[in-house]
């Protein structure tokens, strides 16, 4: 079986080729587009994308015999509303052929990630989900949170539904099993135990306080756990605390009940019975005034590790069950697939997605419908939490729309923003200096198109708010200017947001106006007098000024924006502080590496004492050559 992560499975420069259309935008051009690209259409699995007029794509699908599927298209009375207007767009197909429809499958999948077309249904929320990972690349292994591509060796436990699920669990780990979570390096250095020890969630590999085939003996129990043998653990620490305590060594005895106390509390937070389950997925979807939810539990041996609320878009006229199969395969796309899927409805072609996500798991992989028992039930629940949620995102939209209505009357809109830009700037005494920008629209926040801009210009004075908000505008609008001049895929702002007065308005309107930018509304919030929250005052290009009653939902609206950008700012700012108290001035030196970076701070004790060592001391340093010592002298002391 074809590895189905590798990079070649999917030889596009083998298998793929582009036929072209002409003439303007309309139905009839459309379908004699797609029928010039009949004419050479083979019959064999693939997959075929849609392009328009400027080669962006409209929509990726698959199909078991592409000329079979793609002749459907010109039969345009057959067709959905949406569908037509696809067709009326499209100027060019590219194809590409593939050995199976489950490869298909799996590069459709891949591709309406990587396009995000419009005519597709899209996995809106395409944030990587947490692992925990137990390194097994250290003579005492480290349990850690892990996000991204998973090169590092050892056992990946996942997903969980967020980053709190993962931290709940890993601090139970820490209680239950006293694993380490600490890095190699602070590992290494260490000469005494850390905190961890004393409040009795490490067992101190580091100094010796544990020897290696105990500490291999904890790890055994916390694969156990994860593996879902709670059952086994949890009799195990009985044991041990029934022997300490017959020992009357009854401090040993304590460790293991606080233990146990902790096992406890794990499985009675469970929010759904899944003991027996082994390793699943459930999904169910719920639809409601055109708006679609899908709640997704995740259980993993047969513990519940969280659930989250999918909210797919580009539903329209679309069914039920496509919506449900089309995110099931985006979904896997990221996320291994488990042995058992649970669903609240029968998919269409359900056998060739199971196919697909076997081949993609490299193990067989069951989609099943329980009509009763207990997974019945489960199916029940989650369906119950999808309508719940759908309830709430209906509220919450619907008072987002009445906010953006009354937005675009208060500054004289043309209509309700679609998208909002905020910005603001952090730093202390100018050092570390970030700038942010968030992003909301009638949806709410979109995290997904949030940025940081890291101040690096040169003529940017260090603590000048004004020169940064310059530096980070002309940025943003430049790039916007080389990436978007035709203002096509909605990354235009209909209103900016700056978190300032006066000041800040009138530098953002310079770079605008240089930038020949006229159309963009900007508005500056700044605090009142005594800066307190509720006297907010809107500055508007020109000196307007307008303030809203305290108890004004607009004003509301308004102080969630600034105080997400300010929250988005600041946040960036501590990781860049954060990140910068952690470097090591060794790190620039050129020719140091690791090695001889640990040479020199055994010999010396600090960066700093490196920093300050005369010529002699740098060459009696173990591992530096007379040279080497001069090139480290010479860049802490620059002869002019």
């Amino acid at each position: 079986m074809t590895n189905p992560t590798s990079s070649d499975r999917f030889n596009e420069e083998r298998a793929t080729y582009t036929v072209r259309g002409a003439g303007q935008p309309d139905l009839e051009a459309g379908v004699a587009a797609i029928r010039n690209v009949l004419r050479t259409l083979p019959v064999r699995p693939g997959v075929y994308r849609m392009l328009d007029a400027r080669g962006d794509v409209l929509y990726v699908g698959k199909a078991r015999a592409l000329r079979n599927r793609v002749v459907n298209y010109t039969q345009v009375s057959r067709l959905t509303k949406r569908l037509q207007r696809m067709v009326a767009q499209t100027r060019a197909m590219t194809i590409v052929t593939t050995n199976t429809e489950a490869e298909a499958l799996l590069l459709e999948a891949q591709l309406i990630k990587r396009f995000r077309p419009p005519y597709n249904v899209l996995l809106r929320d395409d944030k990587s989900f947490p692992f925990i990972l137990l390194r097994e690349d250290h003579a005492f292994p480290r349990v850690q949170k892990h996000r991204g591509a998973r090169r590092a060796k050892g056992q990946y436990y996942g997903p969980f539904a967020s980053a709190g699920s993962v931290t709940r669990t890993l601090n139970a780990l820490q209680k239950l099993f006293l694993l380490r979570s600490c890095t190699d390096s602070f590992f290494a250095n260490r000469s005494r135990p850390c905190l961890l020890y004393q409040i009795k969630r490490c067992s101190a590999p580091c100094v010796g306080r544990i020897d290696e085939a105990a500490y291999a003996e904890l790890v055994a129990d916390a694969k156990d756990f994860l593996g879902g043998k709670s059952t086994k653990v949890q009799a195990k620490l009985g044991g041990l605390m029934t022997e300490a305590a017959e020992a009357m060594d009854y401090e040993l005895a304590a460790v293991y009940r606080d233990r146990l106390r902790a096992l406890t509390f794990i499985q009675g937070t469970q929010t759904i019975h899944a003991e027996g389950l082994g390793d699943a997925d459930i999904f169910a979807l719920a639809c409601k005034a055109g708006a679609m939810c899908i709640q997704a539990f995740f259980i993993r041996g047969g513990q519940n590790w969280g659930h989250r609320a999918f909210f797919p878009s580009h539903t329209n006229d679309v069914p039920e069950d496509e919506v449900l199969a089309s995110f099931l395969a985006q979904f896997y796309e990221e996320v291994p697939p488990p042995k058992l899927i649970l669903l609240d409805r029968a998919l269409p072609e359900e056998s060739l997605l199971a196919e697909a996500l076997s081949e993609r798991a490299e193990r067989k992989v069951t989609l099943r419908v329980p009509q009763r028992g207990d997974h019945a039930k489960m199916i029940r629940q989650a369906k119950r939490n999808a309508e719940e949620a759908l309830d709430r995102r209906l509220a919450e939209t619907s008072t987002q729309a009445q906010n953006l209505r009354a937005l675009a009357e208060l500054f004289e809109l043309e209509g309700p923003p679609d998208r909002i830009e905020v910005y603001d700037n952090s730093h202390i005494m100018g050092t570390n200096s970030v700038g942010a920008m968030i992003v909301a629209g009638p949806e709410g926040f979109r995290k997904n198109s949030y940025r940081k801009f890291n101040i690096k210009r040169d003529d940017t004075v260090p603590g000048d708010d004004f020169a940064m908000m310059r530096e980070v505008i002309g940025r943003r609008f430049a790039r916007l200017e080389r990436e978007d001049p035709d203002r096509s895929k909605g990354d235009w702002p209909d209103l900016l947001l700056i978190d300032g007065g006066k000041g800040q308005l009138s530098a953002v309107c310079e770079v605008l106006e240089d930038a020949g930018i006229h159309d963009v509304p900007v508005v500056g919030i700044s605090k009142g007098p005594d800066r307190n929250a509720g006297r907010e005052v809107m500055h508007l290009p020109g000196g307007r000024e307008i303030t809203l009653p305290p108890n004004s939902p607009v004003l509301f609206y308004l102080q969630r924006l600034r105080d997400e950008a300010h929250r988005f700012a600041i946040g960036a700012h501590r990781q860049k502080r954060a990140k910068s108290l952690a470097a090591n001035p060794l790190d620039d030196v050129p020719g140091i590496g690791p090695s001889r970076k640990r040479a020199l701070l055994m010999h010396f004790g600090t960066a700093r004492a490196v920093k300050g060592a005369a010529l002699e001391d740098l060459e009696r340093a173990p591992g530096i050559s007379r040279t080497m010592a001069r090139g480290i002298y010479d860049y802490f002391h620059p002869r002019g």
